[in-house]
């Protein structure tokens, strides 16, 4: 059945929640945020990429900057920093264009390529909203990284379609519950624009309930 329209929660999500569970529900849910150095710098860049030129042709190819996609199925939506179409006997009919194209969705992130998975994870929430939008199944998908200036080819697996489908059932889980979940603290934190309103000094100090089961026990 899906979700209703005002059920869908932020696609961005899926990259807060893969970094960390308690950020993205401050995000999310506490409504706070924070800007470090870090998040400026990423805003600006797709302030560059989402100007809204809707579509330039280039031979074969159809370039579509901040399209908007949604999932009724995993009840997200947002939008794509640039959509690739192109010509493909094997692709799909788009609006407004002759022939059959197939979609390919890049991504724009500051930095460089980064040891965790947020960011494929993120992408791989494009890829399926515009599998259900268009009716096909996206394999393709890159993502460009500001600081190398270079564009890392990502191949959209069914598992990583998979893990994207568990992480959206489990946002609207704690959504429906606004639930703000604890977290282990880590290296992470430290980069973190919401370390200052999190305190992650004051999760890793022993519950009351603990400290007096082992003073007991002692």
């Amino acid at each position: 059945m899906g979700y209703e329209e005002d059920e869908y929660l932020m696609l961005s999500g899926i990259q807060h929640f893969a970094f960390c569970r308690r950020q993205w529900a401050l995000i999310h849910i506490e409504q706070e945020w924070e800007e470090n150095v870090l998040t400026v710098e990423g805003n600006k860049l797709h302030e560059r990429v989402d100007m809204p030129s809707l579509r330039e042709k280039r031979g074969d190819t159809l370039f579509v900057r901040a399209l908007p996609v949604h999932s009724r199925e995993m009840g997200i939506s947002g939008v794509c920093d640039m959509v690739e179409f192109t010509i493909d006997e094997q692709g799909v009919p788009i609006n407004g264009a002759e022939g059959l194209y197939l979609p390919k969705p890049i991504e724009y992130k500051r930095g460089k390529p980064k040891k965790h998975d947020a960011d494929l994870l993120q992408l791989t929430a494009q890829a399926i909203c515009l599998d259900e939008m268009l009716g096909t199944s996206i394999r393709d998908a890159a993502l460009y990284y500001q600081e190398i200036r270079h564009r890392q080819p990502v191949m959209i697996t069914d598992d990583m379609k998979s893990r994207v489908s568990a992480i959206a059932e489990e946002m609207h889980h704690y959504h429906q519950r606004r639930h703000t979940p604890r977290v282990k603290t880590g290296k992470h934190c430290a980069r973190c624009s919401l370390k200052h309103r999190c305190l992650p000094e004051m999760l890793e100090r022993e519950k009351v309930s603990t400290y007096m089961m082992r003073m007991l026990d002692e």
